[in-house]
């Protein structure tokens, strides 16, 4: 299964929701916002969204900082 990440194809070795994948790719999910397919997800539901195969997601990390 591929799904592009930020413009970038990824390969995905199984079905996950957005929050594993996020969690598997080192993201603090309080820390982030996530566009699936166009739609700006909630974190409420990023354990309950299952990618499927030519999703487009768009991740924003935000950091901290002075």
């Amino acid at each position: 299964m591929a799904v592009k990440v930020n413009g970038e194809e990824k390969k995905l070795e199984s079905r996950m929701t957005l929050g594993q994948y996020l969690e598997q790719q080192g993201y603090d999910l309080k820390r982030v916002a996530a566009e699936l397919n166009g739609e700006i997800l909630p974190r409420s539901e990023f354990q309950n969204r299952e990618l499927s195969d030519a999703d487009t997601l768009e991740i924003v990390h935000f950091v901290g900082g002075g």
